[in-house]
C-alpha cells in the first residue's frame, strides 16, 4: 500500500518523488508507517492530511479519531487481539453495517475477516494508523483489570491469604503464589505496563495499602491500588519469577524476569528493597520495541545531528555524551554504536548494568563488588584489540585517565559524564586530574541532553505568550522572530493530558581549534561557552526555544527542563 500511497500522494503534488523515495527506505528500516516517515521529514503536517486525501481517492470516509469519543460496547464487537493484529476500531453500528477505522481500506482479506468475526457488513472509513494504535490501547485497556481479578480472588474459596503478620513460612507463600487469580493479577499489572508503554513498575507498600504505579513518559501515574492483606503473595510471586529468595526479606535483592508479550521478548530488571512495612519492588521494563535506535527520531536539529554523525565516524577520540539521570544518554549511545556496528569493527562495551542485548556488540555487566569496575573492564579492552569503545560513566579519574589514552592510542572512545551542559565538561575532566592537554587533544565532541514531554500534536492549539515571558527566554534577538507557543487541550488519544510521548533537546559541542585553543589557555566554562555559540552551537535552551515554535512542547516544560 505505500508505494500505492506515495503515487497518489506525488499525483495529487502534495509531496515529490524524491520524499516519496525517503519516506519509503525510512518506512522500509523502520517500523513506521509511510505516513509516519512522511511526517518525520517534514513533506505533510500530518498523518490526518494524508488520510483524508487517499479516502477521497478511494472514495471512502476518513475519520479524526482523536475528536470523537466512542461506545465502548461498540468498539468491543471486535475482539482485542483482532482489533490489535489487524489494527482496525470499530466506530458506530448502523442496523447490521459496523463501521470501522482501519489504515487500509483496501485491503480485502482484513475486510472479510472482520466481517467473519462480527457477522455485520463492514463499511471501511480510513484514520491514521498512529491514531487508531492510541485508540485501541485506550478503549480496549481494561480499566478494572485490577478490580475484577482481586474480585475473582475474593471469590475464590481455594485461595488461602498470608501476610507478613501472620509469619508465613516458605511453603506457605509458595502455595499461595501458585494460585491461578494471584498469577493472573501479577501477569496484569506487567502486561497493562507494557502495553501501555510504560519504563517502569512501582510496587509500595504502606502502613494499609499497597500502591502501584507505572512511569510513562518520565512522570509517575498511579493505578489502581492492591488490598493489604495480598502483599506477601504478590511479592513474593514476583521475586520467585526473578528466581529470588522469597524467604529473606531483610536485604535488597535484584534479579530479572524475561517475558513473552505480543510476539516479543521483553527483559524486566528486578530491584527489591526492604521498607519498614514490607518490600518495595521497581520493575524495569526494557522493551526493544520501545528503544529509539533510529538517531533521526530522537529530536536532533538537522544541523546537530550531521555534527554529531561525523564525530562519531572518526577513527579515534573521545565523544561524550552528558546529562542527568533519565536524559536518554544511554539511548544516545546505543543509537550511535548501532550506527557503527559492521562486521569489520570490534564493539565492546562497559554497562552498569547492560540494559539491551545488541548482536555484534561484545557487552560487559560492571560488577563493582567483585572488582569488576569501569576502569578495570576498560584496561581489559585494551587486550581485546577493540577498534570501538563504550564506558557506561567516567566516575572518577582512573576511568577518565584510561578512556582518555585509549582515545590518544587509535581507539573511539564513547562515555558519559553527569554535568549539567556541555561546556562545563571541559573543566570536570581537568578537576579528575586529567592534564588540560590530553583533553584537548583526545575530545572530539561533547553533548548534553535533556529528555521533554512533548505536546499532543491531535489536540494542541496555539496560544499568546506574555512580554514577561518572551523576555525570560533569554536568548539571542534574532531567535525570537516569529516565536509562538502551543500548549495541549486534552483529548482521548492523550487522555485528556494534552501531552503524548517525549522529545529530545540537544547541546552539540564540537571540539573545534579555537575551543581546543581555550583549553589550552585553561579557558572558563563561560568563554568556551561563549566560543561554541559564536561558532553556531545551539544551547540546550535554544533548541528548546526551536522546539516551542514548532509546537512540540509548551513553555512550561521548557523553563522546567532548561536553563538560561
Amino acid at each position: 500500500m505505500s508505494s500505492e500511497l506515495g503515487a497518489i500522494l506525488v499525483k495529487a503534488s502534495k509531496i515529490t518523488e524524491e520524499q516519496m523515495k525517503r519516506a519509503l527506505e525510512s518506512s522500509g528500516k523502520t517500523d513506521d508507517s509511510f505516513e509516519a516517515c512522511l511526517v518525520q521529514i517534514g513533506a505533510i503536517q500530518s498523518e490526518d492530511e494524508v488520510a483524508s486525501l487517499i479516502g477521497k481517492h478511494l472514495k471512502v470516509g476518513a475519520l479524526r479519531l482523536g475528536d470523537i469519543e466512542l461506545n465502548p460496547e461498540i468498539v468491543k464487537l471486535i475482539p482485542m487481539d483482532i482489533a490489535r493484529k489487524f489494527k482496525v476500531i470499530a466506530v458506530a453500528k448502523q442496523a447490521k453495517t459496523l463501521i470501522v477505522a482501519i489504515s487500509d481500506p483496501n485491503n480485502i482479506y482484513v475486510l472479510d475477516a472482520l466481517k467473519f468475526i462480527t457477522g455485520s457488513t463492514i463499511q471501511p472509513v480510513i484514520s491514521p494508523e498512529k491514531a487508531i494504535e492510541k485508540a485501541i490501547e485506550s478503549y480496549y485497556k481494561d480499566t478494572n483489570a485490577f478490580s475484577e481479578v482481586l474480585k475473582g480472588m475474593e471469590d475464590d474459596p481455594d485461595l488461602e491469604v498470608v501476610s507478613e503478620d501472620d509469619a508465613p513460612t516458605e511453603s506457605d507463600l509458595m502455595s499461595a503464589i501458585q494460585d491461578k487469580p494471584l498469577v493472573k493479577l501479577v501477569d496484569s499489572i506487567i502486561g497493562d505496563a507494557i502495553r501501555g508503554g510504560a519504563s517502569d513498575i512501582h510496587l509500595e507498600c504502606y502502613e494499609k495499602r499497597i500502591r502501584v504505579r507505572y512511569r510513562v513518559d518520565g512522570e509517575l501515574k498511579e493505578m489502581t491500588p492492591l488490598p493489604y492483606k495480598y502483599r506477601a503473595a504478590i511479592i513474593s510471586r514476583m521475586k520467585i519469577m526473578a528466581e529470588l529468595d522469597i524467604s529473606e526479606r531483610r536485604l535488597p535483592q535484584d534479579g530479572r524476569i524475561k517475558i513473552k508479550i505480543g510476539g516479543r521478548t521483553v527483559d524486566l530488571r528486578v530491584s527489591v528493597l526492604p521498607t519498614i512495612f514490607g518490600e518495595k519492588v521497581v520493575m524495569r521494563i526494557l522493551d526493544p520495541m520501545a528503544l529509539k535506535v533510529d538517531m533521526t527520531k530522537l529530536g536532533f536539529r538537522q544541523e546537530d545531528l550531521s555534527k554529531f554523525e561525523e564525530k562519531i565516524r572518526l577513527p579515534y577520540g573521545i565523544i561524550l555524551v552528558t546529562g542527568p539521570t533519565g536524559s536518554g544518554k544511554t539511548t544516545t549511545l546505543y543509537s550511535s554504536l548501532l550506527q557503527l556496528n559492521t562486521e569489520n569493527v570490534n564493539i565492546m562495551t562497559a554497562e552498569d548494568p547492560v540494559e539491551f542485548n545488541f548482536d555484534g556488540i561484545n557487552q560487559v555487566a560492571v560488577r563493582a563488588s567483585i572488582g569488576m569496575t569501569f576502569a578495570s573492564a576498560l584496561r581489559s579492552f585494551l587486550r581485546q584489540d577493540p577498534d570501538i569503545i563504550m564506558v557506561g560513566e567516567i566516575r572518577d579519574g582512573e576511568t577518565a585517565e584510561i578512556a582518555i589514552r585509549a582515545a590518544l592510542t587509535g581507539h573511539l572512545v564513547f562515555s558519559t559524564l553527569h554535568t549539567n551542559d556541555a561546556p562545563s565538561s571541559i573543566n570536570r575532566l581537568i578537576d579528575m586530574d586529567i592534564p588540560y592537554y590530553l583533553v584537548a587533544s583526545a575530545t572530539k565532541l561533547i553533548m548534553a541532553q535533556r529528555m521533554m514531554k512533548k505536546l499532543c500534536q491531535a489536540c494542541k492549539v496555539e496560544v499568546n505568550l506574555t512580554k514577561e515571558q518572551v523576555e525570560n527566554l533569554k536568548i539571542p534577538p534574532e531567535l525570537l522572530k516569529g516565536i509562538r507557543a502551543f500548549e495541549g487541550k486534552g483529548c482521548n488519544e492523550c487522555n485528556n493530558t494534552g501531552k503524548a510521548g517525549r522529545t529530545g533537546i540537544f547541546e552539540v559541542m564540537p571540539i573545534t581549534p579555537k575551543i581546543e585553543a581555550l583549553i589550552l589557555n585553561r579557558g572558563t566554562d563561560v568563554e568556551i561557552r561563549e566560543a561554541a555559540v559564536s561558532e553556531g552551537m545551539f544551547t540546550l535552551r535554544m533548541c528548546a526555544v526551536e522546539k516551542l515554535k514548532n509546537g512540540d512542547i509548551d513553555y512550561d516544560e521548557l523553563v522546567s527542563a532548561t536553563s538560561t
